[in-house]
């Protein structure tokens, strides 16, 4: 099959690297450094085996790129008004679009922009990050779960997992809502904690008051969750995550480095929306409303200084 990346960062340049290597044909969309790939290829530094693509399929412009059987879309959440320009080239009447983002509803709004288009939410669990062109870091952990949103074609679909499989990712099939908000107990107390409190996971987790608070807020998403109808989640899950994480890389999640590269953070899809939801649903999420509030005063401060 043909895959599109577009978002190739630490997300979708780690998971179209590893297909491209498989053998997969992969087209890649970058941005500010697509001269520095087109001549010195793409760098993955991995934990399980660092590897070089020296001729890699480099777009500038989403315009110029083929149509493709599946897209992965690591962009941020924040990007995604640029879908509406970015998408529609690389789509037939049977492209699969796997959105790798973080939060809750974002397959809703974005399948509000393609009414028609076979949206599959990808679930990544992985320590990656950019910070330089041409070049993704891959820290620890790596797989995937993807869950099907509105794909039509089970066929298709399996063939993914398969070819993600086959590219040595770990992946697999798993519920849509029970996907996302088990993903929101980890992304929700770590990506907000670390930089409201300008620290990393580890250091977290090793202080015995900010211990019981990432559990006090991974608790909030789970009865949240529960509260909704969602199943397959208690609070098991979130000695599950604390336990994960304290096996890490010492790690600055997404929005800490967002907020040090003085970039916008993923407030809305990673908090806004899942405490509206809950509120709505007649759960209130207390902490983390707080958080989210402490979020938005840092990301308005950061606002006003780049102006």
């Amino acid at each position: 099959m043909k895959y599109g990346i577009i978002g190739t960062g630490a997300i979708g340049g780690f998971y179209g690297s590893k297909l491209a290597k498989a053998g997969q044909e992969v087209h890649f969309l970058f941005h500010r450094d697509y001269e520095y790939v087109k001549q010195h290829g793409l760098q993955v530094d991995s934990c399980d085996g660092s590897f070089h693509l020296d001729q890699v399929n480099a777009w500038q412009n989403a315009e110029d790129m083929p149509q493709c059987d599946v897209v992965l879309v690591g962009l941020k959440t924040v990007n995604n008004h640029l879908l509406s320009r970015l998408l529609p080239p690389l789509l037939h009447e049977h492209t699969v679009v796997v959105l790798i983002q973080n939060g809750i509803s974002v397959e809703a709004d974005v399948q509000l922009m393609f009414p028609g288009v076979a949206l599959v939410a990808g679930l990544a669990f992985i320590c990656s990050a950019k910070t330089e062109p041409g070049r993704v870091s891959h820290q620890c952990y790596g797989s995937i779960n993807l869950a099907n949103y509105s794909c039509r074609d089970e066929q298709l679909f399996s063939r993914i997992l398969r070819d993600l499989t086959d590219a040595g990712i770990q992946a697999k099939a798993v519920a849509y809502e029970e996907a996302r908000w088990k993903k929101a107990v980890w992304n929700m107390p770590f990506n907000g904690l670390t930089v409201a409190l300008n620290t990393r996971t580890d250091l977290l987790l090793s202080n015995p008051s900010t211990r019981q608070l990432v559990r006090d807020l991974m608790f909030e998403v789970i009865h949240a969750a529960q509260h909704l109808g969602v199943e397959g989640i208690d609070e098991r899950f979130a000695d599950l995550m604390i336990e994960t994480t304290d096996a890490m890389t010492p790690y600055s999640p997404s929005m800490k480095l967002d907020y040090d590269f003085h970039r916008p953070m993923e407030i809305h899809y990673l908090y806004s929306r899942p405490i509206e939801i809950a509120r709505e649903g007649g759960f209130r999420m207390h902490k983390l409303e707080m958080l989210e509030q402490q979020l938005r005063f840092l990301q308005e401060q950061e606002s006003s200084t780049r102006k």
